[in-house]
C-alpha cells in the first residue's frame, strides 16, 4: 500500500536561481494559466527551496524537483535529476 502513495508525489520543472546555500538550491517554477476574466496567458513564478545532496547543480540550469518529507522550515522538495 505504501510503495503505491510514493508514485503519486508531485513533480516540478525550474530553473535554478540560487545555489549558494550548503545541500540547498533555490528553484524558480513558471506556471501558465489563462485569466478567467481578461482571457490572457498569464505568467506566475514560484521559489521553492529544495535538498540537493550528491548531485552538482550550478544557477541557470534546469532541474527536475519532487515534493518529500519536511527537511527543514522551507525544504519540502528534493533534486531528482538535472535536465540541461
Amino acid at each position: 500500500m505504501k510503495t503505491e502513495q510514493r508514485n503519486f508525489r508531485k513533480e516540478k520543472e525550474g530553473t535554478v536561481v540560487s545555489a549558494k546555500m550548503q545541500k540547498t538550491v533555490t528553484v524558480t517554477v513558471d506556471r501558465t494559466y489563462l485569466h478567467p476574466e481578461y482571457h490572457k496567458v498569464v505568467t506566475r513564478k514560484k521559489k521553492y527551496y529544495a535538498h540537493c545532496e550528491g548531485i552538482d547543480v550550478k544557477e541557470g540550469q534546469k532541474v527536475r524537483i519532487v515534493e518529500t518529507r519536511p527537511i527543514s522550515k522551507l525544504k519540502r522538495w528534493r533534486v531528482v535529476e538535472v535536465i540541461a
